[in-house]
């Protein structure tokens, strides 16, 4: 489809919360890495926001540090490999918001460096139920409540390993990285985003890349900063009426498919 033009809102949309008039953001994977960054900057932009994580201990404690920054942050315990325990994050969130504004599908793992003739079925099973059917598992069962914003979004964190233009470019670095369950679980998340944005109107659906940023996920060996890895995501979650959908975008803007 046509690229529309890449701008974020230039504030977060006002959405009444009983007394209060703050936005609510939903963050995956949220206890490190990428997830707490995009956390702490939403809720430092005012939003309520909500720590998914699937790790109690970790999640309560990073959402309790963020808290005692004097940012709005509560913690929900999910786990996107199951149907069970994203239907229960539905209803702790519900008993909190009456509605959600952003919802950042940030959870996932990445597997054992491999050459791609040894990838075996079983292993490729195990990171799609993360990468792949997680993020789906947990965008329908938030649906509900994403339909009683004004102005719902949906962002995939994906990667520019899923660019299969990239990937044809022997003079990009994606040229060189072969990963085969990694790189096509996260180009079957960039079609997913592309069907959410036709089937839903009205909404703001989006895959940012986080370019490599230095997270446990590499080992630390990424080229840049966290905060930078979040810029795309912060700009895909508080897009303005007129923002894109249905696109893949990094910190500089649109991604070839």
């Amino acid at each position: 489809m046509p690229r529309r033009p890449w701008r974020a809102g230039p504030r977060a949309p006002t959405i009444e919360r009983m007394t209060d008039v703050r936005p609510v953001a939903l963050v995956t994977g949220a206890n490190k890495g990428l997830g707490r960054e995009t956390v702490r900057r939403l809720a430092g932009s005012g939003w309520l926001v909500l720590l998914a994580a699937r790790d109690r201990e970790r999640g309560t404690q990073a959402a309790a540090t963020l808290a005692d920054e004097g940012l709005d942050v509560e913690f929900v315990e999910l786990d996107v490999t199951s149907d069970e325990s994203a239907e229960a994050a539905v209803r702790a969130v519900a008993e909190r918001v009456d509605h959600l504004d952003a919802l950042v599908n940030n959870a996932g793992v990445a597997g054992p460096m491999l050459d791609p003739a040894d990838v075996e079925a079983a292993a490729l099973r195990r990171l799609y139920e993360v990468n792949v059917f997680g993020q789906v598992r947990v965008t329908r069962a938030f649906l509900p409540l994403l339909r009683k914003s004004e102005r719902p979004r949906i962002v995939m964190v994906s990667s520019a390993l899923a660019s299969l233009e990239h990937a044809s470019d022997p003079a990009r670095p994606e040229y060189g990285f072969l990963s085969l369950d990694y790189a096509s679980s996260k180009a079957a998340l960039n079609m997913i985003v592309s069907q959410y944005a036709r089937a839903l109107p009205g909404f703001k659906v989006n895959a940012a890349d986080p370019g490599n940023p230095a997270t446990d996920m590499n080992r630390h060996t990424g080229v840049h900063t966290v905060a930078e890895g979040v810029e795309a995501i912060i700009r895909l979650a508080t897009l303005d009426d007129d923002g894109p959908t249905g696109g893949f975008f990094d910190r500089n803007g649109p991604v070839p498919w």
